[in-house]
C-alpha cells in the first residue's frame, strides 16, 4: 500500500478526532453548553484563501508568496458540507454563515448555496443563509447567489477614501469596485446588507463619519453600516489595546452630527447594538467585541475549512469532524460526538481578557481568523 500524504499545512492546526459513543443519541435541538447557550448559529469556512491582504487579518508579511495554504484535497468537499450542517441543524442550528478567507473565490460556490438553502429545521424552518465577503467579486456573484438561495449578504468595508481603503487591503483595490457589488447585491434582494468596518485607531478612524454619511443617504436603507472594534484574533495582526478605539466613542463621533436612538435586538445572541437615526433613515450598529464582551449570548460554532470545529473565534483547539466523515462514521454516529462537544463548551476569552491583564487562554497561539471566518 501507499503511504498517505498529509500536508504541512493541514497540521497547521491538530486537532483530536471525537469520540463516538456507545450507544447512539438522538438530537433533540435543545443542546445546551456549559453556561446554558444554546447551539443556533454556525459559521461555515469555505476556503482559508484572501485575495486581500488586511494587516489585522492576513497581514502581507505573514501571508506573502510563499505560504503554505491547505490543498485541494484537505478542503471539505460540498457534500460534506452539507451534510456536517444537516447534522448541525439537526441540533439547533439555525442560522448558516459561509466565510472564509475569501468565500467567493472557492470555485462554484453557488451549487453549496443551493444544497444548504434545501436545508430545513426539523420544524420545517428554512435556514437563514448568509455569506461574509470582502466585496471584490460580489458584483458578479451576487445574482447567482441569490438565485441559488442566499437570503443576505455582509459585506467587509474598512473606509470610503480610496487611498485609505487600498492601503488597508494592502493590493491596492479600488473601494469603488466593493461599492459596486454592495449596490449589485442590493439590486439582487440579498438586503439588508450589513456593511462592516473594523476601526483601528491611527489607521482609519477619520472614516467614521464619512461612512456613516454616505450609508445613510445610499441604498435606501438597505445597506446597514456597523463598526467593528479591531479585536485580537490570532497571533498574525500584532494586536494592541492601544489600537482599540472603543465603542464609545465612535458612538460619540456619530452622535455629535446626528442624534441616535437605541433599538432592541432582533434576534438572540446578537452581536451589534442596534441604533437608529433619529430622522429614520437608516440604522447604524456597533460591535464591542472587545470593550463590552458579549460571551454570555454567544450560541456560534465554527467549522474551519478542513472540517474543524472550534466553539470560540478566539480558541486554540479544535475538533477533528473531517476524520469522522472520511471514516465512514454515520450520521447517527457523528451527531452521537457532537452533541457531548457543544455540552462541554465552557469559552469566554473575551470576559476573562476583561477581567484580567493576562487571562490563561492568550498563553496558547489562537486560531487565524482567515482560517475559521469571524
Amino acid at each position: 500500500m501507499g503511504e498517505t500524504v498529509i500536508s504541512l499545512a493541514d497540521l497547521r492546526y491538530l486537532a483530536p478526532v471525537p469520540p463516538i459513543p456507545a450507544q447512539p443519541v438522538a438530537a433533540s435541538g435543545l443542546l445546551s453548553d456549559q453556561l446554558g447557550r444554546p447551539l443556533r448559529d454556525l459559521r461555515i469556512s469555505v476556503t482559508d484563501r484572501c485575495n486581500f491582504r488586511c494587516s489585522y487579518c492576513m497581514p502581507k508579511e505573514v501571508f506573502d508568496r510563499d505560504y503554505v495554504f491547505l490543498p485541494q484535497s484537505s478542503l471539505l468537499s460540498f457534500k460534506e458540507i452539507t451534510r456536517l450542517a444537516r447534522i448541525f441543524v439537526a441540533h439547533g442550528v439555525q442560522k448558516i454563515r459561509l466565510t472564509g478567507g475569501e468565500p467567493l473565490l472557492r470555485k462554484g460556490l453557488e451549487s453549496l448555496v443551493a444544497m444548504l438553502a434545501e436545508l430545513r429545521t426539523p420544524d420545517g424552518a428554512a435556514l437563514d443563509l448568509t455569506l461574509t465577503t470582502n466585496g471584490s467579486v460580489l458584483a458578479r456573484k451576487a445574482k447567482a447567489l441569490q438565485a441559488a438561495g442566499l437570503r443576505r449578504v455582509t459585506v467587509s468595508l474598512d473606509g470610503l477614501d480610496d487611498a485609505v481603503f487600498r492601503r488597508m487591503n494592502d493590493v491596492d483595490f479600488p473601494v469603488a469596485d466593493v461599492l459596486a457589488g454592495i449596490a449589485a447585491a442590493c439590486d439582487a434582494g440579498l438586503g439588508p446588507i450589513k456593511v462592516n468596518m473594523v476601526v483601528k485607531r491611527g489607521t482609519n478612524e477619520q472614516e467614521i463619519v464619512p461612512m456613516a454619511r454616505y450609508f445613510r443617504s445610499h441604498f435606501g436603507g438597505q445597506a446597514v453600516l456597523r463598526f467593528i472594534e479591531y479585536m485580537d484574533v490570532g497571533a498574525s495582526n500584532g494586536w494592541r489595546m492601544d489600537e482599540v478605539l472603543p465603542s464609545a466613542q465612535v458612538l460619540a463621533l456619530l452622535r455629535a452630527h446626528w442624534p441616535l436612538r437605541a433599538l432592541e435586538p432582533t434576534v438572540e445572541g446578537e452581536t451589534a447594538q442596534r441604533w437608529a437615526y433619529a430622522d429614520g433613515v437608516a440604522e447604524v450598529g456597533v460591535i464591542s467585541s472587545v470593550t463590552q464582551a458579549f460571551c454570555q449570548d454567544c450560541n456560534r460554532a465554527r467549522l474551519s475549512t478542513e472540517g474543524k470545529l472550534f466553539m470560540c473565534l478566539f480558541a486554540s483547539r479544535g475538533h477533528d469532524l473531517r476524520a469522522l466523515l472520511r471514516q465512514g462514521h454515520s450520521d447517527a454516529e457523528i451527531s452521537s460526538a457532537l452533541g457531548p462537544l457543544w455540552a462541554a463548551r465552557d469559552d469566554r476569552y473575551s470576559e476573562l481578557r476583561a477581567s484580567a491583564p493576562a487571562p490563561a487562554a492568550t498563553a496558547q497561539r489562537r486560531v487565524e481568523m482567515h482560517y475559521i471566518g469571524g
